[in-house]
């Protein structure tokens, strides 16, 4: 099976540190990394598309919303 095209139109990551609560990122990042993170992106199932943005971000995904491009 070849991988799918992904197109993300939506996302928010968890910028929460539990382990370092003093420890914050500023909102003007947090759109750079979002926006950073829309698009087409491949991947060959949902929960792949989820570890590709997570693996590419350094983030977890708190929601997605996307498309699948038909070719």
């Amino acid at each position: 099976m070849s991988p799918l095209l992904y197109n993300v139109t939506d996302i928010k990551f968890d910028f929460n540190d539990d382990l370092d609560p003093i420890y914050s990122i500023p909102k003007s990042d947090q759109e750079l990394i979002i926006r950073d993170h829309l698009g087409v992106w491949e991947a060959d199932d949902h929960d792949d598309l989820i570890e590709e943005i997570a693996c590419n971000s350094g983030w977890l995904i708190e929601f997605l919303d996307y498309e699948i491009q038909l070719k």
